[in-house]
């Protein structure tokens, strides 16, 4: 399946689940499911929008909570939970302690301006810096000056 909006519209209208997973690092995710494609979905079928904590990837995505986590619109169940991870707490935190340890010992042995040198994926994760926004997409997103990492890191 080629990732085309004719392909989505084909696939949308076939499918049982639907999971919208979209990221666009630093920006609201993209509406690429639209209402009109949810109406040409079967009666009962599901769309899960993992991109709600980002303003969702479809027209009728809104946010839901752990306690409330569905709705019916245009005929189709939708699961919108924010926070996701949150259901199962414990076991999302040692994943996120996992993943964010090696940056951690990163920036206390190296110093952060070495540190992100060193490492294209934490230069990445720097998102403002004495003042200056750093992440490209939200300095977009707000229409404010951005500065490139590398810049302060010198």
């Amino acid at each position: 399946i080629f990732s085309t909006h004719d392909a989505l519209v084909q696939v949308v209208r076939r499918a049982d689940l639907l999971i919208g997973a979209v990221l666009v690092p630093g920006a609201a995710a993209p509406k690429l499911i639209t209402r009109d494609m949810v109406k040409t979905m079967k009666t009962g079928s599901v769309l899960v929008d993992i991109a709600i904590d980002q303003g969702g990837c479809s027209e009728t995505s809104r946010p839901t909570s752990h306690s409330d986590p569905v709705y019916l619109e245009e005929g189709v169940i939708h699961f919108c939970v924010t926070n996701m991870p949150g259901a199962v707490a414990r076991t999302s935190t040692f994943a996120l302690n996992n993943a964010t340890l090696p940056f951690v010992l990163a920036l206390a042995d190296k110093g952060w301006r070495r540190a992100i040198a060193d490492d294209p994926h934490l230069r990445n994760g720097l998102n403002v810096h004495a003042g200056k926004l750093t992440c490209k997409p939200v300095a977009e997103a707000q229409g404010l000056g951005y500065t490139a990492p590398e810049q302060l890191a010198a």
